[in-house]
């Protein structure tokens, strides 16, 4: 008896310590050996658990211990108590294509300056398809943020048919197949669609389900702003879930939302839908941005997606077209009815008149002495303008919010401040979700908000060495002092960066520190390695 109960104690023991292991793993038993050790912060380790204090160490870009353990040497003991420390925070859903690998924008400040680390491209179908050249630019000259790449749909049927409406032959099928095999094998974590845009809309779910076929030949994931957001949004999701169950993808619904006063409510009967999807094993995910407004084109928010085949030149061909142009104008005044005439959307920029910025359509075409379709067909003719349209409520907003399978994410992109006033998602997504819902508000606890930016992106993402503080995970940390955490940028001033952000490591080195950033870019392309089907 005594011989089985000691074999019994035994075997706890050895339970107990592998269970603990992970966070000790790399202490020696004089103590570790580190470039920096974050000490006494309260650590949020993006699983969702409550919160300890202790310290952070980081050796050579990597983390090599949490919790608490002994230090035999430290370049620099960076003192955090009464901080957040957390991972970086990951974008799952970013518009910086072009900003990541220009001079100007690279940095990626307005998002450091968010506690971000990680942003993801090629979203809503549209940007590089060429994976291992825009990889390479990223490398080439750093960039302030890492960045992963999604293969863009839109992109991709554009470069093998254009901008036509119509169905892919069998043969330019083919050859996006064989595109996407490339890319997905060039490192890209998934494809995107963007179902309201051109030309990723004129794909129906047949073609869309045989080239996410090939993204699951390597686990690919499929990411989609869906056909509808608005009053059909049931349809475009269960679309979206056809297409994962027979592609065999996970499926990831971009900024989720029932926007519309007539589509109110519906995000739940959607979520339900969702749910129960989950519930049958399929794997479905989804993000938000915290705002009750979003921002696209003028003409993706009025203009219907058959008028914009062909491209710009063809649009404004079917204003002048007499037939066309009376089933257009009634499309556009049907929308705009919708919009509380006009005052639900504001300019965010207009290239040829700057001073519109900020002004919504009614205010602009009291001012003209025209009508609001007179004002947008004069838009659309001298090139369109990008929107931010208030279409959302609040309830909608907290209720996704504190869905578990929802992701934070912004919809925005690298900014320099400039006479636009785009959407303030772009500079304050994530503080406003962490410090304004969670810590002033209460709407969700904090582990959840620090999860929903850290552990459950890199989940959805599969990125397995970010997203979480443990041992031997790449070290891009943030540290935030949650009393000051907050966004500041608002719809009115959207070039305001975010305050509360203490110091972010990006591969184990400062971006932002004391507050401020320091220039570095040491983020990086993050390259997937393709992975055989399940």
């Amino acid at each position: 008896m005594r011989s089985s109960f000691a074999g019994c104690f035994l075997r706890i023991v050895i339970v107990v310590l592998i269970t603990i292991r992970p966070s000790f793993s790399a202490v020696a038993a004089d103590g570790i050996q580190a470039d920096i050790v974050l000490k006494g912060g309260t650590i949020h380790d993006g699983t969702g658990k409550a919160s300890v204090v202790g310290d952070v160490a980081i050796k050579r870009g990597r983390i090599v211990a949490v919790g608490q353990f002994a230090v035999k040497s430290a370049g620099r003991e960076i003192d955090c108590r009464g901080l957040v420390v957390a991972p970086g925070f990951i974008d799952l859903h970013n518009h910086s294509d072009t900003q990541v690998v220009d001079r100007l924008t690279r940095a990626n400040v307005n998002f450091l300056t968010q506690g971000c680390t990680t942003v993801v491209t090629g979203n809503c179908g549209s940007g590089p398809i060429k994976v291992t050249e825009f990889y390479d630019k990223i490398d080439a000259a750093g960039a302030g943020t890492n960045v992963a790449h999604l293969l863009p749909q839109g992109s991709l049927r554009r470069e093998v048919i254009g901008d036509a409406q119509r169905p892919a032959t069998a043969e330019e099928l083919d050859k996006m197949k064989t595109l996407a095999r490339q890319a997905m094998h060039d490192g890209a974590w998934g494809m995107s669609t963007g179902l309201i845009y051109v030309p990723s809309s004129y794909a129906d779910t047949a073609e869309l389900i045989e080239i996410a076929k090939v993204v699951a030949e390597t686990r690919g994931l499929y990411a989609s702003h869906i056909r509808s957001e608005g009053v059909r949004l049931l349809t475009a999701v269960d679309e979206a879930l056809r297409i994962g169950r027979e592609a065999g993808t996970p499926v990831h619904i971009s900024h989720f939302k029932s926007s519309g006063q007539d589509a109110w409510g519906l995000v739940k009967r959607a979520a339900d839908a969702i749910e129960a999807a989950r519930k049958a094993g399929e794997r479905v995910t989804a993000d938000q941005y915290p705002y009750v407004a979003s921002s696209t084109s003028l003409e993706a928010t009025v203009i219907p997606t058959w008028a914009r085949a062909g491209g710009q030149k063809s649009l404004v061909a079917r204003f002048d077209d007499p037939e066309q142009a009376v089933r257009l104008r009634s499309a556009i005044e049907n929308d705009l009815q919708k919009s509380d005439d006009g005052q639900r959307i504001r300019i965010a920029r207009h290239a040829p008149r700057p001073d519109w910025a900020g002004k919504n359509l009614r205010e602009i075409a009291d001012a003209e002495k025209i009508t609001l379709l007179e004002l947008v067909e004069r838009i659309t003719r001298a090139g369109g303008a990008q929107i931010v349209n208030f279409g959302m409520n609040e309830e909608d907003v907290r209720f996704v919010m504190a869905l578990t399978w929802v992701a934070t994410a912004s919809d925005g992109r690298a900014f320099l401040p400039n006479a636009d006033r785009p959407h303030p998602r772009s500079y304050g997504t994530f503080p406003r979700k962490i410090g304004a819902y969670s810590v002033r508000e209460h709407v969700v606890s904090l582990e959840h908000a620090i999860r929903s930016s850290t552990g459950l992106p890199a989940d959805i993402l599969g990125l397995t060495d970010r997203g979480y503080l443990r041992p031997d995970t790449l070290a891009d940390v943030v540290v935030f002092d949650p009393r000051e955490f907050i966004d500041t940028a608002t719809f009115d001033d959207p070039h305001q960066y975010a305050r509360g952000v203490k110091l972010v490591l990006v591969n184990g080195e400062p971006a932002i520190e004391r507050g401020v950033p320091t220039g570095s870019l040491n983020g990086r392309a993050l390259r997937r390695v393709a992975k055989s089907p399940l």
